[in-house]
């Protein structure tokens, strides 16, 4: 099985021409957060920023955009009226999507049945833009219920979200698990990550593992990091396999590298601070 490899990050960070401008190397539109969970979309966006992407919106209710605004100058943030993401809210997305490359939705968005139909309304407006998405967290429990997605998305499922679109926990044994992304990624027509000790990334017919990461990795708002390395990809224009693939081998590596410091201490801000030494 292919492993993904640095030269693949070697391709997509090419030394930029020296008439480059705002814009050609992405604009992301996170959607994201809730009144409890506003930490997720900040750590998305702060993760895309150090990936590269030019521009960064964070959508999200009003207190998880207000503090997240507090992380730093660079997130430009769309306060949504209430606490939690709603239909109504999926007009404002219809307003401002054309300023934007790629889209990620789901971190911390939390799983009311209001929320995950506004998260599946969302989701089937941007596939019929045909802009490229990152469905992360609370949306994967929004997608499992309808087969809604095609070759324009990209899923990135721990082991327990894994289980929320299949039925059933991943594999252990490795070659058992490749079979079951793979079929899980034709299921739904788009590009599965699996996150784990080995991530697993697969269209269905290509299948990759990188073995970049770290045990420290468990984390809380790591997986959001990932979101916001893929997220930003997109927006460049990779492809959606590689963007998968890379993303996965950034977020490991920069974990690697921030475990080694911090051990039992690390946070996902700590990884954010490497992606930029693993880029490099």
């Amino acid at each position: 099985m292919n492993l993904v490899k640095k030269s693949l990050i070697k391709k997509i960070y090419k030394k930029r021409p020296v008439d480059s401008h705002k814009g050609n190397f992405g604009n992301l539109l996170v959607i994201g957060g809730s009144r409890i969970y506003s930490g997720s979309p900040a750590l998305v966006a702060m993760a895309a920023i150090n990936s590269g992407s030019d521009l960064t919106m964070i959508m999200a209710p009003e207190r998880a955009a207000n503090i997240a605004a507090t992380f730093g100058p660079d997130i430009i943030t769309y306060p949504l009226k209430g606490n939690y993401f709603s239909e109504k809210h999926v007009n404002d997305v219809r307003r401002v999507i054309e300023k934007y490359d790629a889209v990620t939705v789901g971190n911390g968005m939390c799983r009311e049945s209001k929320i995950l139909s506004a998260i599946n309304s969302t989701i089937k407006f941007l596939k019929s833009k045909d802009i490229p998405c990152v469905v992360d967290a609370d949306a994967i429990h929004a997608v499992s219920k309808n087969k809604i997605l095609n070759d324009n998305f990209v899923l990135t499922p721990h082991a327990i979200e894994f289980k929320v679109l299949t039925g059933k926990k991943p594999p252990q044994e490795i070659e058992e698990r490749i079979k079951a992304v793979e079929k899980a990624a034709k299921k739904y027509n788009c590009i599965i990550l699996l996150k784990g000790h080995i991530d697993i990334i697969s269209d269905g017919e290509r299948t990759m593992l990188n073995k970049t990461g770290s045990p420290y990795l468990t984390k809380g708002g790591t997986g959001d990091v990932l979101t916001g390395i893929c997220g930003a990809l997109l927006a460049r224009g990779v492809k959606h396999f590689y963007a998968a693939c890379a993303a996965a081998y950034i977020n490991g590596k920069a974990g690697q590298m921030a475990a080694k410091k911090y051990k039992e201490s690390l946070m996902a801000i700590n990884v954010i601070e490497n992606i930029r030494k693993v880029i490099k």
